[in-house]
């Protein structure tokens, strides 16, 4: 397919339809600094349309076709249907469209180091470590990640260097525009089943990341992961650069982690053997060791000394909605994270308990149908995901990019999870989950609420305070 090339733009308006997204905002900012008339919409007003319209982008609240009139290209994202008002006005009055992971694709292709960092799980996090360490390397690199992460202020950082950090997203395969000459693959696992279908689908989906790679670019991937550990050894045979990380295997590896009370993680960092550097985060949990890894070892690449990358990690801290300190419930501390898939659920929770002196209860609400019958339906599905929690509290599900067909029900899923042997209840409300809670509730515990979906905003109602600063 032949998409819109940006250049061909220069002299007239570029306009985003939904351009306060996480991404679109830090893309709109981007074509700005190259030098675009940029302009957009979005149905409300947010932090991000805020930073928009301080850096002198307009935003229109609310979406009709006006706002494209005028407008020489559009961009929209897939969350964005083509029965917009604003996508419908471009298609009538003839005006271009480009969809954003190929605005994303074709921006990278402006940089001479591209860093790509996929896997189903951690890219954010990833992404956010590596961006930290790059900048106080004095790196200046340009950042575009999927989530607000409190150094950037926001999901971007403009920088002046040829070095560009970005998410590559496997979803639709949007990673596929990108011109990376670093990728990291954290994991491979049955994620988006909803557009891949099968397992090996993703799979070969990452082969054909794998295959955007020049000829003297460098894949890391995560030995711990099977199947990121196979894409890695297949690419070596085929005469790649391959470095692997990990706690049990890998190039770079984990030694003699501990972890205290309060949720600080340290470690030791072996290089081919050799001790590296020694790290010490303000995070808990064996994922965000290997996430920490996964940053140093690409760091490596780019000519930051282990010792200083261990250095930027003293003081890195989760981005919005991964382990998100909310408040308080009773005594007890009450965290948010963003975790919607099996693997993730599991490492995030044995954070939490790594950091409780009482219970784990958590609060999922999974955030879509086809996600709820094809991962958390059955106990096969579940692998012991909520095995940390002491409870889990179900609210109905929420329906994300899909219209409720009865395909699946909140109950199904409280019903495979206390099959797998832990408690669960479905209770249909924030509300009446607040209740629960009050009941239940003791001090020592953690509280734990998981979705990608306006699960981070129903948080609020559980809470007695809400953390210093929010």
């Amino acid at each position: 397919m032949e998409y819109p090339k940006i250049e061909t733009y220069k002299n007239g308006r570029i306009h985003f339809i939904g351009i306060g997204g996480t991404s679109m905002h830090g893309l709109a900012l981007m074509l700005q600094s190259l030098g675009y008339t940029v302009t957009g919409s979005d149905r409300g007003e947010s932090n991000f349309t805020e930073r928009l319209q301080k850096a002198g982008i307009p935003v229109m609240i609310g979406q009709k076709e006006e706002n494209v009139q005028g407008a020489s290209l559009v961009v929209f994202s897939a969350a964005i249907k083509p029965e917009n008002p604003e996508r419908a006005g471009a298609r009538r009055l003839g005006i271009p469209e480009l969809e954003r992971s190929e605005l994303l694709g074709q921006i990278s292709a402006h940089y001479r180091q591209v860093v790509g960092v996929a896997g189903c799980h951690g890219k954010t996090t990833m992404s956010s470590m590596l961006a930290k360490i790059a900048m106080d390397a004095g790196l200046d690199p340009t950042v575009h990640v999927g989530g607000f992460v409190d150094l950037l202020g926001g999901g971007v950082r403009l920088g002046h260097s040829p070095l560009f950090v970005t998410e590559a997203c496997e979803y639709v395969d949007s990673y596929l525009h990108l011109h990376p000459t670093v990728e990291i693959v954290s994991n491979i696992d049955n994620d988006h089943l909803d557009y891949f279908k099968t397992e090996e689908n993703i799979y070969k989906s990452f082969e054909s990341y794998v295959s955007l790679l020049p000829q003297d670019g460098l894949l890391i991937v995560c030995a711990d992961d099977e199947k990121a550990g196979r894409l890695g050894r297949e690419a070596k045979a085929q005469g790649r650069r391959v470095v692997a990380y990990g706690i049990g295997a890998g190039d770079w590896q984990a030694k003699n982690i501990t972890a205290d009370h309060l949720g600080d993680t340290a470690f030791d960092v072996l290089r081919e053997g050799e001790f590296a550097a020694h790290v010490t985060l303000l995070e808990p949990g064996d994922h965000n060791v290997r996430n920490a890894l996964a940053a140093i070892a690409a760091a490596a690449e780019l000519g930051v000394l282990p010792e200083a990358a261990a250095k930027s990690l003293e003081s890195y801290r989760l981005t919005r909605r991964r382990f998100e300190r909310m408040g308080s419930l009773k005594g007890a501390r009450v965290f948010h994270d963003y975790a919607h898939h099996p693997a993730e659920i599991g490492a995030c929770l044995q954070g939490a308990k790594s950091v409780c002196a009482g219970r784990v209860i958590a609060v999922f609400q999974c955030n879509s149908y086809t996600r709820a019958k094809t991962l958390f339906s059955t106990v096969q599905d579940l692998r012991g995901c909520f095995d940390c929690a002491a409870l889990v509290l179900v609210p109905d599900i929420y329906p994300g990019r899909e219209v409720d067909t009865g395909l699946v029900h909140a109950k199904d899923m409280v019903a495979a999870i206390n099959e797998s042997g832990v408690k669960a209840e479905y209770l249909p409300t924030f509300e009446e989950i607040r209740a629960r809670l009050d009941e239940v509730v003791q001090p020592e515990d953690v509280v734990v609420t998981l979705g990608s979906g306006d699960v981070y905003k129903k948080t609020a109602l559980l809470l007695d305070a809400p953390a210093e600063g929010r």
